[in-house]
């Protein structure tokens, strides 16, 4: 038996539970089908148990309510009140072992005040954290204040940038369209300052003509006011009326005399000089006379500053121009200024400045493709060669044509001025080279076409190329060959003059190159840059 006393706490009630006996089976019961009945129902019995225990293990402990003392010296603690706390315990002990106060007496605390002190705990906490909720939402707040602001000066930036945008559109569009307007300006400006570089080029090249004759004047005048009977080396001649017979030298005499005989030869009737000299004079009165000995070649004291040639690796490309539409075939420069003239086989030939590039004139007179041009001694006329059988000279200050000169009846490959001014000297497929003075003069002797033709400088003799595989020297005053080269194997294409006179530069169309020694009338030199033909050679200024 387990007796509960009356002190204890609770208020459960306990009775007596007398223990089982040991369950037993009676002896005549004894067989398998009992004993196997039997070991189960006693394994229920010890799943029960188990569970039981297990149940009563896991029932919730009841909290027990606090006593009085401990929950007003909690209270004192809580406040931090300690000598109120002691002169609290001295007391309560005191009264306690007087016996004033029994353990009924005291009791426990009732449960609403351990519910209100857990109430006062939570609201204090919640107190607490509401605080801090507080804070954390004024610092929200502050924070969104500040972003709100951010944001009302971001969008107002925005509307700025905005707004400027759409000015700056609008100045673009207002500038597009005002800048469209200058394109017709800016080439009418174009066309003004070409127009004027063109007239300040032949004003340029007006001036220095004019200048050249003020200063052959100025030079006479001294020389008739001085009494000195010297003569300015004039390299024109002029013409048969206007020069004086007491100047006539030899040369020119017989000269004149032989095309005073030719002339009548060719009219059948005797010749008398002092007969006929009314009749030939009435038959040439403006023909113009060559020079009555050759002249030194001024260019030769510019060669000796060039007495040493360059080397292949001084030469470099400069500056390439796409002046014609076509084929480039020939060119000239300006004897006294940077300019260059091209013909093209688009009928045109075209003057511009070096080394700029920038055209000057452009002018179409031809009506088939150009093969030659050759600028005037003087630089104010250009000649002109092309496959229309014609010879045109032009006025360079004006752009227009002077005169067409008819007498080819084949393609003319190559043209050339005289040193004096008033012969020039034309090439033709037709086997012939025409010296024209007013249509005058014709050299005929090659066999095939006559590719180019040159003067020597300050002299009277003709240098000719044909395709008859022959290189001709021609003295111009009487018309006749002087010398003939053969030496290359198939059609010459260019020959020139060294500026000495006396070295023949020439080439063909299997792309040799040859030098010939004038007066011995020998090839010296040979070179094959072939298997291309060669078209055109030329002297350095060194030689």
């Amino acid at each position: 038996e387990f007796t509960i006393t009356d002190d204890s706490k609770d208020d459960y009630q306990y009775e007596e539970v007398p223990a089982d006996d040991e369950f037993s089976l009676q002896e005549d019961d004894e067989d398998l089908s009992k004993a196997l009945q039997t070991i189960q129902e006693q394994t229920e019995d010890a799943q029960i148990l188990a569970l039981q225990s297990v149940l009563s293990s896991e029932k919730s402990v009841s909290e027990i309510p606090e006593a009085m003392d401990d929950f007003f010296c909690n209270f004192l603690v809580r406040l931090g009140m300690s000598r109120t706390l002691d002169c609290f315990q001295t007391e309560w002990y005191e009264l306690i072992e007087r016996g004033v106060f029994t353990a009924k007496d005291v009791g426990l605390v009732p449960t609403v005040y351990t519910r209100n002190q857990q109430l006062e705990a939570e609201n204090m906490r919640l107190k607490k954290d509401l605080e801090d909720y507080k804070l954390a939402a004024k610092k929200a707040k502050e924070a969104f204040l500040k972003m709100q602001k951010e944001c009302d000066f971001h969008r107002m930036h925005h509307k700025r940038v905005v707004q400027e945008k759409n000015r700056l559109i609008c100045d673009i569009k207002r500038l597009k369209a005002h800048y469209a307007s200058y394109e017709p300006v800016l080439k009418q400006l174009t066309e003004k300052y070409q127009t004027l570089l063109r007239q300040k080029t032949l004003t340029s090249l007006e001036r220095d003509r004019a200048v050249g004759q003020v200063t052959g004047l100025q030079a006479t005048l001294q020389n008739l006011e001085s009494g000195r009977a010297i003569q300015i080396p004039v390299t024109k001649a002029g013409q048969e009326c206007q020069r004086k017979k007491g100047l006539e030298g030899p040369t020119q005499k017989a000269l004149r005399e032989a095309r005073q005989q030719k002339v009548l030869d060719a009219e059948s009737s005797s010749y008398d000089l002092v007969k006929d000299a009314e009749k030939i004079g009435k038959r040439y009165p403006k023909d113009s006379e060559f020079p009555v000995n050759t002249s030194v070649n001024p260019y030769l004291v510019c060669a000796k500053e060039y007495t040493q040639p360059l080397k292949s690796g001084e030469y470099k490309l400069s500056n390439i121009f796409e002046v014609h539409d076509l084929a480039v075939s020939c060119l000239a420069l300006h004897p006294q200024k940077d300019i260059i003239v091209t013909g093209s086989d688009d009928h045109l030939w075209k003057m511009w400045a070096f080394p700029d590039g920038n055209i000057i004139m452009t002018d179409e007179g031809h009506t088939d493709w150009l093969l030659g041009c050759c600028f005037h001694p003087s630089g104010t006329q250009l000649v002109t060669s092309s496959g229309e059988t014609t010879v045109q000279i032009w006025y360079c200050s004006k752009g227009r044509c002077l005169l067409t000169l008819e007498g080819h009846v084949h393609t003319i490959r190559d043209c050339s001025w005289h040193s004096c001014g008033d012969f020039m000297a034309s090439a033709s497929m037709d086997h012939r080279s025409k010296i024209w003075d007013v249509n005058r003069y014709t050299i005929r002797g090659h066999k095939d076409s006559v590719n180019t033709v040159e003067f020597l400088l300050f002299s009277n003799t003709v240098l000719t190329s044909s395709a008859d595989k022959t290189l001709s020297l021609w003295d111009a005053r009487t018309s006749l060959c002087v010398y003939t080269l053969c030496g290359h194997l198939h059609s010459w294409n260019h020959a020139t003059f060294r500026m000495k006179g006396d070295t023949i530069a020439s080439c063909d169309d299997s792309g040799v190159m040859k030098l010939w020694d004038i007066w011995k009338s020998v090839a010296i030199l040979s070179i094959d840059v072939g298997p291309r033909p060669a078209n055109q050679v030329i002297f350095d200024l060194s030689g």
